[in-house]
């Protein structure tokens, strides 16, 4: 049996008539007939009662019908299913990101633009740090994540850049650091330091322990270490010390809190969205494609990749 015996069934049962179900078919009536009468040989019941003019379904073939066009149903249904994953339309997506980075910018602005445009996609989103999300992506956890660059990402991944932050320093209202006009490293040699361990981000920690040995803050005084920058911002507030942070925590700064740039510290912070080449799902294909189309990422010039 196949499924253009159902579909030509339905259409007899439903016309009562083989004449307007072969005209409804654009098929030839004898053809019809045929492979109605194929259908009764294979399933072994009488589906129709012959008349004089026309045709008239028998018990068996009015509950055939109603199985028949349930049946017919779950193969359009199922065909559109396959249809919308392919297209990106349907299935989830499992996407990381850095929570001090998702406060504005290019990580709500996706996760908005993919719920308007997916409405039927699952989005499942988890906040992680840089490494944890490269690490995820890499052996499947994710299929994405918004993480701060890697110098040279693994062959097996890709990435896209999607915007760029620079490292600034938070400090208590107040503090005497915010009283010198041009800040520069060597000034927070007396500062009491909110830092992060090293664990965090080996590569950035010593990138940034770098340079501020070249602008002149040799040993940074360390009094309080905090994973993320939310607490260490939080700290800050209650004014245990400065902290290096980035630009982006500006959207959520605390109100007792000021970002202070630094004018001989120039470190750019790229910030990218990664993912697995052999990742083959369309819904990914679909986000990353979309993300490459906001204004912010087009307008983007990408600077010299810092590693994390």
């Amino acid at each position: 049996m196949e499924l253009r015996h159902l579909r030509y069934f339905v259409a007899v049962g439903e016309e009562q008539h083989y004449g307007r179900a072969a005209e409804r078919l654009h098929l030839a009536q004898p053809a019809l007939s045929r492979q109605i009468q194929n259908l009764e040989e294979e399933i072994g019941v009488k589906l129709f009662n012959r008349l004089a003019r026309g045709v008239k379904i028998s018990a068996a073939g009015a509950s055939f019908l109603d199985d028949a066009r349930r049946i017919l149903q779950q193969v359009n249904e199922a065909t559109m299913r396959a249809g919308r994953v392919a297209r990106g339309q349907t299935g989830s997506l499992r996407v990381g990101f850095v929570e001090s980075a998702s406060w504005h910018g290019v990580v709500p602005d996706s996760f908005r633009q993919f719920s308007q445009r997916q409405p039927d996609a699952e989005l499942q989103l988890h906040p992680l740090g840089s490494l944890e999300q490269i690490d995820a992506v890499r052996s499947g956890r994710l299929d994405a994540g918004f993480v701060f660059s890697m110098s040279k990402v693994d062959r097996e991944m890709d990435q896209v850049p999607v915007a760029v932050h620079y490292v600034v320093l938070a400090v208590p209202k107040a503090h005497p650091l915010t009283k010198v006009k041009k800040l520069r490293v060597r000034d927070m040699t007396n500062a009491a330091f909110v830092w992060f361990p090293r664990r965090q981000a080996p590569a950035y920690y010593d990138r940034l322990m770098q340079e501020c040995f070249r602008g002149g803050l040799k040993t940074p005084h360390i009094v309080q270490e905090a994973v993320d920058q939310a607490t260490m911002l939080s700290l800050v507030s209650c004014r245990l010390g400065v902290a290096f942070v980035s630009d982006a925590t500006r959207w959520r700064c605390p109100t007792g809190v000021v970002l202070l740039p630094i004018i001989d510290l120039k470190l750019p912070l790229p910030f990218s969205l990664i993912w697995r080449k052999d990742n083959g799902s369309p819904v990914l294909a679909k986000f990353v494609a979309d993300v490459q189309l906001l204004p912010e990422v087009r307008s983007l010039k990408t600077p010299k990749a810092v590693a994390l």
